[in-house]
């Protein structure tokens, strides 16, 4: 399936999608997060300690009003730097002294450790992992589903472990099913709390993990493999700029 017609049978199923986080419109307000090189705030020193960068959104959250701050879809992150990970060779999984990967492939809602995650739509665990590295997905499931005979999968990273201590492969879960929920800084891969939402096309032969940042210069090729998870999630209308 290619990324045109994926992106065709979400639109029309979109008016199905349950919230993958509880946020109403009405009265819950959500805050657009550049933390790309254009967000001069947001400092090295910042980024490269986990408390800092705790307090950094936790502040941002409070001064904003916000239930979530949200955003990062195709966003080149100079945060990534922080990690070893994204010097890695996808391939060989070596260090590579190469370009390093930089372009974020997901949407990352972020909120308060607990926040509870829904699933969009049925489908099934294809996989999860406990991605314990540093600056990796932590705690990570991924669930299969099937639209117009149209198979494609949703990835859920930086999730708390006990999410993951019961599953098992090919169990179904149900539309507007809470499976998961936001987890710490010590079982998300070191990050403040939040979701990465990330819809791909094609698992490779990924297994509980998946690269949800690549190089610049490839981006043609991942960004086709994960067209914006927008279209699932339907927030982005909802969004206020600071």
């Amino acid at each position: 399936m290619n990324h045109s017609i994926l992106i065709a049978v979400l639109k029309s199923h979109q008016h199905e999608f349950n919230r993958v986080v509880d946020f109403n419109e009405k009265k819950d307000r959500l805050v657009a997060l550049d933390i790309s090189k254009r967000n001069k705030i947001l400092t090295k020193e910042i980024f490269n300690d986990t408390n800092l960068f705790s307090g950094y959104i936790d502040k941002l959250i409070a001064d904003q009003k916000a239930t979530y701050l949200i955003g990062g879809y195709n966003e080149e992150r100079d945060m990534y730097k922080r990690s070893e990970l994204f010097n890695k060779n996808l391939v060989t999984f070596e260090t590579s002294n190469d370009e390093p990967r930089s372009l974020h492939l997901g949407t990352d809602i972020w909120g308060l450790a607990g926040t509870k995650v829904y699933a969009p739509l049925g489908g099934m665990v294809h996989s999860f992992a406990f991605n314990n590295n540093h600056g990796d997905y932590g705690a990570t499931i991924i669930l299969q589903h099937q639209l117009d005979t149209r198979n494609f999968y949703t990835l859920y990273g930086h999730l708390s472990v006990n999410d993951i201590g019961n599953l098992r492969e090919g169990l179904f879960i149900s539309r507007g099913e809470n499976f998961a929920h936001f987890g710490s800084p010590a079982e998300n891969g070191d990050w403040p709390p939040h979701l990465h939402f990330q819809v791909i096309i094609d698992m490779s032969n990924y297994k509980g993990d998946f690269p949800g940042v690549c190089r610049v210069s490839e981006a043609e090729q991942w960004l086709n493999n994960s067209p914006d998870p927008d279209l699932v999630l339907k927030m982005d209308q909802f969004l206020v700029q600071r």
